[in-house]
């Protein structure tokens, strides 16, 4: 399902990290971050440097389906694109042009940025926009049920386990190829937001 008509991925700006739309302007940053040390990628796919640019090309092209709206971490500190993220996933309202849910997703980071805060406060922006200014009933976010480092930072930022779906989507599992995955499923809720907002908010030192 499609994104409503007129709905486009807006720049959104913290004090640590800005989202942009994702560009192939982003490679050389990207396929840089993407070199660094790997051992955290065990369960998520994250292109090599000479992957990056028909990375980009696949993400620009499923944005084209209105599926996806496909962002670059870039690191204020620095300027330089650290690694990547997304809303995906679209659901509406039946019967209405109108955003119901969406999940965040694709996501992944460098190394050197993994720990820094990167991470909580791009979730903090993108649940913030979809909540607040989307005014969607849920966001949702999923991992590899095996994936215990990518859980408790999901958990973190205040989302709420609801179970895991077994063979549910693709494994990026080494040796996995053509294998699906049990996948841990976790939602924000709409009525749930302001707590959660108030606890990132908390995290992040009160800078939002």
């Amino acid at each position: 399902m499609p994104f409503p008509t007129g709905l486009t991925a807006p720049l959104l700006d913290g004090e640590l990290v800005r989202l942009e739309p994702l560009e192939h302007r982003h490679a050389a940053d990207l396929a840089t971050a993407a070199e660094e040390d790997r051992t955290s990628y065990g369960f998520t796919w994250v292109p090599r440097a000479d992957e990056v640019n028909d990375y980009i090309t696949a993400q620009l092209a499923r944005a084209a389906t209105g599926s996806l709206m496909p962002y670059a971490q870039v690191a204020k500190a620095s300027g330089r694109a650290v690694g990547a993220t997304a809303y995906w996933d679209p659901r509406l309202w039946p019967d209405r042009d109108e955003l119901c849910a969406v999940e965040v997703g694709f996501t992944w980071l460098g190394a050197s940025a993994q720990g820094s805060g990167l991470n909580t406060e791009a979730k903090f922006l993108l649940f913030a926009h979809a909540l607040e200014q989307w005014r969607v009933a849920r966001v949702d976010l999923k991992t590899d049920a095996r994936n215990k480092r990518s859980r408790a930072a999901i958990e973190r930022v205040g989302a709420r386990f609801e179970g895991v779906l077994r063979c549910w989507s693709r494994s990026w599992a080494p040796n996995e190829e053509g294998l699906l995955r049990d996948s841990a499923m976790y939602s924000i809720l709409a009525s749930e937001w302001p707590a959660c907002r108030t606890r990132l908010q908390a995290r992040l030192g009160n800078r939002h």
